[in-house]
């Protein structure tokens, strides 16, 4: 999605201007201002990426171009103009909502964040794609289904005509977005909004439905705005960037020198977190000392039975004939796309599933074969962080007793020990100790994987795995939890089991790395040699589909 002259060098009227944009919400405790004083312009063909952390407007500023802020939401100021057409500029800004439905996805379509949100799951694909068409007067009934599954085929979804005929429960992760992409682009329109359009996604999924949204929209000359908070994502795809923070545009100019020159501290600081973008040689990770595993994997299998079909009940292998070891202190990370068998692999080695076949031996003791006191003796010793600590954290409970729960479970000190061991941890992962009488729900998203990640550490475990621990985290959170965990290896000799399907943070973590593809573990190496050198055409493609390699910036001087 690159190539496209920016505004000023082909010397034509933007499509999209927007010039002093304040959007405001009202809440409960007064008047929030999500947008202040924001401009920007989107030439024809031209992609536009916005960057920033949660919170900083990026979302906002996208809702009020398209006209889909929420009821407590409101464009206080500022102009919205949309080219088109043989005529002058439209201005959108307090436009009636009945008529933004002539815009919306006529001349300008949108690919949001969510299908599982965004597609109605009790009507088929086909019809949900046909709508497009049909309430813009673009076909007949007849003719939209048909047209549907041309473009479901455009949109890149194999047996398209099959797809058409499905719900959206039946299709993966990256089918369900592309889906979204062909909604977006029914109409053809002259500028297309994605908001966070692959950010749930594996990387090697990512990239290809990145690279066909580009196909698409070169060949309809469809200008984009890519609302993102990977800047590897935006590097790669963007001809402009715009750095968004407190409801400002920061900062602002061609990609190159977004990446190679950054004015302000904070463009700094994000591409200092973003770690598609770093400097191989500053993820180097110092060599795990020899000796007798933590863990030892030998030959796992784990089988999971399938539905009946015309009377035979099939099998499904989620774990193929896999072992390995975790030495003390060491990071071992399993990646692979959905599906790759890591998570159960993970949920084995904690003995949350038993395994078909294999043994798992936790410090010489087979865990797959006790039983009663035993096993309970040495499950304390292994914890969990949880991909998404709004899910896994008790919403009832306050931070200290989330904190406090293992050491109840194990009857493990006094109240009083317990509430000060919770203290502790609290402080240990860098946060404040106000946090202890507050709940889940008022603490932001690296603040919860920060409890997530105290709450492991209650019982001071030998051995934590982590499933997909920052995936859903803004890049400089991110980094700050895998520092974090950096730090708390370092202090107590915590081993690893790290779980990701985003090879750019397992470079930063992890001691060595195991490859997995369809329940198999095709190859486990140092991680830099295996970077450097990958043995399996799998892995090259994963590594090739790293976010941020289509331009590697120069070193930025002076990151705080």
């Amino acid at each position: 999605m690159t190539g496209t002259p920016v505004p000023g060098e082909q010397g034509g009227e933007p499509l999209l201007r927007v010039e002093g944009l304040d959007v405001s919400y009202r809440t409960a405790g007064g008047s929030l201002h999500a947008v202040r004083g924001a401009s920007l312009t989107v030439a024809p063909g031209e992609v536009v990426a916005i960057v920033g952390e949660s919170g900083s407007g990026k979302s906002t500023l996208a809702q009020s171009v398209i006209g889909l802020l929420p009821p407590n939401g409101s464009v206080d100021a500022g102009s919205i103009r949309l080219a088109g057409g043989h005529g002058p500029a439209e201005e959108l800004a307090g436009l009636p909502e009945k008529a933004f439905r002539s815009i919306r996805g006529r001349r300008i379509g949108l690919v949001p964040q969510d299908p599982t949100v965004s597609l109605n799951p009790v009507q088929k694909i086909g019809t949900q794609v046909a709508e497009a068409l049909r309430v813009h007067g673009l076909a007949d009934r007849r003719q939209a289904a048909i047209d549907a599954v041309e473009l479901l085929a455009r949109a890149g979804l194999p047996d398209p005509r099959v797809r058409a005929g499905q719900y959206p429960h039946e299709l993966s992760g990256g089918m369900r977005q592309r889906v979204l992409i062909a909604i977006a682009v029914a109409a053809n329109p002259a500028l297309l909004i994605a908001d966070e359009p692959t950010s749930a996604l594996d990387a090697t999924v990512q990239r290809r439905i990145l690279d066909h949204l580009e196909h698409l929209t070169r060949e309809t000359g469809t200008a984009v705005l890519l609302i993102t908070h990977d800047l590897g994502v935006a590097a790669d795809r963007a001809d402009r960037i715009l750095v968004m923070s407190g409801g400002e545009i920061v900062e602002e100019g061609p990609v190159g020198t977004i990446l190679g020159s950054p004015a302000d501290p904070y463009t700094r600081t994000l591409l200092a977190s973003a770690p598609g973008l770093r400097r191989s040689g500053a993820e180097t990770r110092a060599p795990v000392p020899v000796g007798e595993p933590l863990v030892e994997v030998r030959n796992l299998v784990k089988d999971f039975p399938l539905p009946r079909v015309n009377g035979r009940r099939g099998v499904l292998r989620a774990v193929d004939d896999v072992s390995f070891t975790i030495g003390r202190g060491e990071t071992l990370a399993l990646v692979g796309e959905s599906g790759s068998g890591k998570s159960t692999t993970a949920r084995l080695v904690l003995r949350l599933a038993d395994p078909t076949a294999g043994q798992v031996l936790f410090d010489g003791t087979d865990i797959t074969r006790v039983t009663g006191k035993d096993w309970r003796a040495l499950r304390r010793r292994a914890q969990l962080v949880y991909q998404n600590p709004y899910a896994s954290l008790d919403p009832k409970f306050s931070v200290e007793e989330v904190v406090t729960e293992p050491l109840r479970a194990f009857r493990v000190g006094s109240s009083a020990e317990q509430r000060q061991r919770a203290a502790d941890l609290v402080q240990k992962v860098a946060l404040p100790a106000s946090v202890l009488a507050r709940r889940p729900v008022e603490l932001s998203g690296g603040q919860r994987q920060r409890v997530a990640v105290a709450r492991a550490l209650a019982l001071s475990p030998d051995l934590v795995v982590c499933d997909e621990p920052v995936s859903a985290l803004d890049v400089s959170v991110q980094a700050k939890v895998l520092d974090l965990l950096a730090e708390l290896q370092a202090e107590a000799g915590l081993a690893y089991l790290f779980i990701s399907h985003d090879l750019a943070v397992v470079r930063r973590v992890a001691h060595r790395v195991g490859v997995m593809r369809d329940g198999r573990l095709l190859e486990l190496r140092p991680t830099e040699e295996l970077f450097d050198a990958p043995g399996e055409e799998y892995t090259r493609e994963l590594l090739a589909a790293i976010a941020g390699r289509r331009r590697t910036p120069a070193p930025v001087v002076g990151t705080p």
